[in-house]
């Protein structure tokens, strides 16, 4: 590889983790090049160099790939064969079986099972027929996802018992995929996260454990460190490394899991900086972002460690519904760091950017977090 400074990384992905990658990795002197289908994505706008075709586009891959020295993936609905193709010119980090699993349902709830990894009881379906048995096997309530394409709680049908059973209605619902998993619905106290890095090495680094608030299956709100006890957070981090290990990734692997009385169990995986994660760019002696830059491009990982307890909020995109929302009362509180990710049109339910809150106390740091919120609302 080039010098440090003359090191360019490719991203597949345009979204506001791309963005956020480029800009920590500017610090490091890193050159940037975005493939992302849509024009004028948010990640492009910010990189040096950005191409706007289709993953099916082979020639225009593997240009990108020969404009790169490493590359690397912002959200995982990256086709394999893309990635397998960059991958074949140039070192892609995370690898294309570590996205393969993190991308697809079932993929993903094999691997947990066949490597031992704690998940909920699960059965995978091809079409509408198979429901009813497997719903029978898991036993409900449960939950029906899609085996792909699924996020912040779309993709998704809850299934309380079998008396009202309609497969046909489920199926429709959730777009008539190709296949799904039919999940027992866990009875949890929360719902936390663990943001892991490996470097090239193999050494690994975790952030701290978040706790995480969801409002309408979307993330709210990260609080850190997680109101657990010590040995849920070893525990987290201990899962999280050995996934990592498991699935030879080089970047960063979140872990969502579930809070139960019989310990953690795994919900879902993503090889890349993650939402619950954004807390770090204030809270942490080093950020997600630039912990996965560190990763990608060879170099030894920073220092994890939470400098304060902080709270990250998200922003969506029905706070513009009446207009911009009021960032000046939002930051009447010096504490507060507000990151916009400029993503245009602000729709409901889309991630317009989020703030982060720190304080010497952890509820005192929720307290602020609420009140900057409502007064952002006006």
């Amino acid at each position: 590889m080039k010098t440090l400074e003359g090191t360019t990384v490719g991203i597949l992905g345009g979204g506001q983790l791309g963005r956020m990658d480029i800009l920590a990795g500017r610090r490091l002197g890193l050159r940037f090049c975005v493939y992302e289908p849509a024009p004028g994505a948010t990640a492009s706008r910010v990189a040096d160099e950005a191409f706007a075709h289709g993953y099916e586009d082979t020639e225009a891959l593997a240009r990108f790939a020969a404009a790169v020295d490493v590359a690397t993936l912002e959200f995982e609905n990256v086709p394999r064969a893309a990635a397998e193709l960059v991958a074949a010119q140039v070192p892609l980090r995370p690898n294309p079986h570590a996205l393969s699993v993190c991308q697809h349902r079932s993929r993903e709830k094999a691997f947990l099972a066949e490597h031992g990894f704690p998940c909920a009881p699960f059965e995978v379906v091809g079409d509408a027929t198979a429901l009813p048995e497997a719903l029978a096997r898991v036993g409900t309530p449960a939950v029906v996802k899609t085996a792909a394409f699924g996020y912040d709680g779309k993709g998704q049908v809850k299934v309380p018992d079998l008396e009202a059973l309609d497969p046909d209605a489920i199926w429709a619902a959730l777009g008539r995929p190709h296949g799904a998993v039919v999940e027992r619905w866990i009875h949890h106290q929360g719902e936390v996260s663990v943001v892991c890095a490996r470097g090239v090495d193999g050494k690994t680094a975790c952030f701290p454990m978040a706790e995480n608030v969801h409002v309408d299956h979307i993330l709210h709100m990260s609080i850190v460190p997680a109101r657990v006890p010590e040995a849920v957070r070893e525990e987290g981090e201990a899962l999280a490394v050995r996934l990592a290990e498991a699935l030879d990734v080089v970047g960063l692997l979140a872990v969502e899991l579930f809070v139960t009385d019989a310990g953690l169990l795994v919900n879902e995986m993503a090889p890349r900086p993650h939402n619950s994660g954004h807390y770090t760019l204030e809270g942490c002696a080093v950020s997600q972002f630039e912990q996965h830059m560190r990763a990608v491009v060879g170099l030894p990982l920073g220092d994890p460690s939470l400098l304060t307890p902080v709270v990250m909020v998200n922003l969506l995109g029905e706070l513009w519904a009446d207009g911009e929302p009021d960032f000046a009362g939002l930051l009447a509180d010096p504490s507060v760091a507000l990151h916009l990710y400029d993503k245009g049109a602000a729709k409901k339910g889309r991630k317009m950017g989020h703030f982060t809150v720190r304080d010497r106390e952890l509820g005192a740091a929720v307290a602020r977090a609420e009140a900057a919120f409502l007064r952002l609302k006006g």
